[in-house]
């Protein structure tokens, strides 16, 4: 079997795996700021990593995989580290504690990503448990010389830095060029270089969210709460850190320059790894256009940018039709074809167990297998995957037409390959129960909505009114458009 090969963002190129410790794995995820519904990229990006955390759990890694729950010190700005904290924003807005905001919507990311059937992490911990771990390295960073104290705040120094190590490694930028690409700021003032990034914050009066340190009372900076928690539970220098594109600078590079402060130069990860972005109709996903999607809305149809809901093996697959590290656009379409090739897959799956067998096989069992491993063995190419899996999916047709045969041990041995990688690697479950009960609400639904169009054309509008508040009532939404009556499950 071909070795496991990681594209590493350090690097810019795949490097074969070589785990620090035999047999074992450690490796950190940056989770959610849990202010607000986890949106779609994210979910894209966490399943992404649930099929590399069970890919690695399927080649008999011990893999102890850590992502966090952020809670705060994350500002609006990232980039200049100014603004209100988010999550404390969102309390003052609601007029709520912030642990009621954090709370919410922790349960709202868990919710989801049990429905998209994502493992969870070894460990989950949070930024505000880490308060000690964090001053602490906070003031080994001042004690090695690259960091400084103004008015309650502590900064890390770039420049100085910057002087024996190499800021912007991550990220291909230059420290030259982002001093000349900096624009000064109103309350940078305290800083001696725009560049540098918080480490500590003071607490304003009016900041809900503090903690006593050595510089008084505050909260920490965003990038500092991930090096805290990746090295307490993987060790001053792990395998893999993963997170989104969006995350490679500044957050990741600022953790790059935090953990070689603290522990002499040395660098804390291994393998980088970055998933891509979503779009949208071939468009940047945003809120203010419409041209976004939430994820429990893409489970039960209630966005205008697509025709029905979808359900969530459908939406896994989907997402695993594309490379971790290439942009996926959604679209619906793209969707309805996908579902259709889900219900392929899933179908040719139920059927392996009960192919007739023969004397001899008319398939390459081995060969075939070998180019699932070496799919995903090259960065976890989990399209080339679905695409060799569906060479498999057209032979056990040809087996159930008479038109192929199979013996008996490798039809055993292609149904465990089959359920390994469908259901084990790529985490999809069969919908088939889910899918015939949607099926029968749907026919029932059609049947409601014929009724209301007969009563409405009949001008009986108490009973057409009746319909479609009852089935309002069971959280089953009627709309009305040109082309017919559509509806769609849930609030």
């Amino acid at each position: 079997m071909s070795q496991l090969h990681i594209f590493n963002s350090l690097s810019g190129q795949k490097e074969p795996f070589k785990p620090l410790n035999d047999d074992h794995v450690g490796m950190y995820v940056c989770g959610p700021t849990v202010y607000s519904n986890v949106h779609l990229g994210n979910v894209r990006t966490f399943i992404s990593f649930d099929m590399v955390f069970r890919y690695l759990k399927h080649l008999g890694y011990k893999v102890r995989y850590v992502r966090n729950i952020t809670d705060a010190g994350h500002l609006e700005d990232d980039t200049n580290q100014q603004g209100e904290d988010k999550i404390a924003k969102k309390a003052r807005l609601e007029q709520i504690e912030p642990m009621e905001v954090v709370q919410r919507y922790t349960i709202d990311f868990h919710t989801i990503m049990q429905q998209f059937n994502a493992l969870p992490p070894s460990i989950e911990p949070t930024a505000t448990g880490h308060i000690i771990e964090q001053i602490e390295i906070v003031k080994e960073i001042i004690e090695q010389g690259f960091a400084y104290e103004v008015n309650g705040s502590v900064y890390f120094d770039v420049l100085k830095f910057n002087e024996s190590h190499r800021y912007g490694k991550l990220s291909k930028r230059k420290v030259e060029d982002l001093i000349h690409n900096t624009r000064e700021l109103d309350g940078q003032s305290d800083k001696k270089n725009p560049q540098d990034f918080a480490l500590w914050k003071k607490a304003e009066p009016q900041h809900i969210m503090r903690w006593p340190s050595p510089w008084g009372d505050g909260f920490p900076g965003w990038h500092l709460e991930c090096t805290a928690m990746s090295t307490k539970y993987l060790g001053e220098r792990f395998d893999i850190h993963g997170g989104g594109m969006d995350l490679k600078f500044p957050h990741h590079e600022c953790e790059i320059a935090q953990a070689e402060a603290c522990n002499h130069g040395r660098s804390p990860v291994n393998y980088w790894m970055h998933a891509n972005m979503l779009t949208m109709n071939g468009k940047k996903m945003a809120k203010s256009t419409g041209n976004n999607i939430l994820p429990n809305e893409l489970l039960t149809g209630d966005n205008p940018n697509i025709s029905k809901g979808f359900s969530a093996p459908v939406a896994r697959f989907f997402m695993m039709q594309a490379h971790y590290r290439s942009i996926l656009d959604f679209s619906n379409d793209a969707l309805l074809a996908a579902e259709k090739g889900f219900q392929k897959l899933m179908d040719a799956v139920g059927h392996t167990e009960t192919l007739p067998t023969s004397k001899e096989t008319s398939f390459g069992i081995t060969k075939w297998k070998e180019r699932c491993y070496a799919a995903l063995n090259d960065d976890f190419n989990t399209p080339v995957l679905i695409a060799e899996l569906f060479e498999a999916v057209k032979f056990i047709n040809q087996v159930k037409d008479d038109k192929a045969s199979i013996i008996e041990t490798d039809k055993r041995e292609l149904q465990q390959t089959m359920n390994a990688f469908v259901f084990d690697v790529l985490g999809l479950t069969s919908a088939s129960r889910s899918n015939e009960d949607g099926d029968k609400l749907s026919d029932v639904v059609e049947m409601l909505i014929q009724m209301r169009k007969e009563a409405r054309d009949n001008k009986d509008y108490a009973t057409s009114d009746r319909i479609r508040d009852e089935l309002a009532n069971m959280g089953i939404q009627l709309k009305d458009g040109k082309d017919g009556t559509t509806f769609s499950v849930g609030s």
